[in-house]
């Protein structure tokens, strides 16, 4: 087993402020391997500004503008993440809700530094049209 130990003491994260966080079975469950990259993108968004309760308030052209999407892609991204039950949405309130006891849609229980290449591979795909 491999042993840890801090690398940077005076650089330990902490929640100062804003509140933030994804459970660890987003990765081990397989939810991040369930997501395209635009889903991705807009969960970690809505995460990053939610509170608490995992509400926020952004609108979709702050959104757009901020994650660089189009109206479109932002649309597919939003109603698939409702889809696959890992958001609420009433119009103007997101809610980032709990995670359901599995992932819903194309799901690939990848783990560890597999996954990782997985989703670079995914990436690269994406950017370079498939080439």
């Amino acid at each position: 087993m491999i042993k840890k130990k801090v690398i940077n003491p005076n650089r330990i994260r902490r929640i100062d402020g804003g509140f933030s966080f994804i459970p660890h079975r987003f990765l081990t469950d397989g939810f991040v391997s369930s997501l395209d990259q635009k889903e991705l993108l807009v969960y970690f968004f809505l995460v990053l500004v939610s509170d608490r309760y995992g509400l926020s308030f952004y609108s979709y052209d702050a959104i757009c503008s901020l994650l660089e999407l189009s109206v479109d892609e932002y649309l597919a991204a939003r109603d698939g993440l409702i889809k696959k039950d890992l958001i609420a949405f009433d119009g103007t309130l997101f809610q980032v809700l709990e995670l359901p006891k599995k992932p819903t849609g194309h799901s690939r229980p990848t783990q560890g530094p597999a996954l990782i290449a997985q989703l670079i591979r995914k990436s690269l795909q994406e950017d370079t049209g498939g080439r």
